[in-house]
């Protein structure tokens, strides 16, 4: 099984953090952040991903240093859990409709770390979560999963709807990018690593 547990303490966050790739889309999430703790239900549920996520943040302060520092402990353990990449497909492209919004997002588990966020038209806020924070989530996860994702909102007008549509997407590119395929023999590069 491909596995690892981050556990992560600073001054603003502490999580304790399990994924296994190889999941059914079990696990249990408590981020203290309402709308999150939705989206990475969406991310187990739909990437089937086993995730354990317990944080305790400065929420008092606001929900960003929670959100990123989860995308963070998120991207450091896919990249654990990956280890040298060999037979995975490496690339994936989903697009993924909610209602009347259509998000695509583009993945390569390079090693290289790269966010492109084309997404316009949110309202500043669902609920009371910042929804400039899922940018921040993104690249925090980018920044530490070694991994290159476009994602494109190609149009929508419900907020909560965008967003659940650019998180499932994403964890469906994520689940097929990094599925084993029996036809590829060690890493997917001409290179040799990843």
């Amino acid at each position: 099984m491909r596995k690892h547990t981050i556990s992560r303490d600073t001054a603003e966050t502490k999580i304790n953090l399990t994924l296994s790739v190889d999941g059914t889309g079990e696990g249990s999430i408590n981020t203290g952040v309402g709308f999150l703790d939705h989206m990475l239900v969406l991310f187990k549920g739909h990437g089937l991903f086993d995730l354990d996520v317990i944080c305790d943040g400065d929420i008092e302060v606001d929900q960003h240093h929670t959100t990123e520092d989860i995308g963070i402990a998120l991207g450091q353990a896919f990249k654990h859990a990956m280890g040298d990449k060999a037979g995975i497909t490496r690339y994936a492209t989903v697009s993924i409709p909610m209602d009347e919004a259509l998000a695509t997002v583009h993945l390569d588990i390079s090693g290289r770390s790269h966010l492109v966020y084309r997404v316009d038209g949110l309202k500043d806020k669902v609920g009371q979560f910042d929804t400039e924070l899922v940018q921040e989530f993104f690249q925090g996860f980018v920044n530490h999963a070694g991994v290159t994702l476009h994602i494109q909102l190609e149009y929508g007008t419900n907020t909560h709807h965008m967003i659940e549509a650019i998180f499932k997407a994403f964890t469906r590119a994520l689940d097929k990018a990094s599925s084993l395929n029996p036809r590829v023999k060690g890493v997917p590069s001409t290179k040799g690593v990843l």
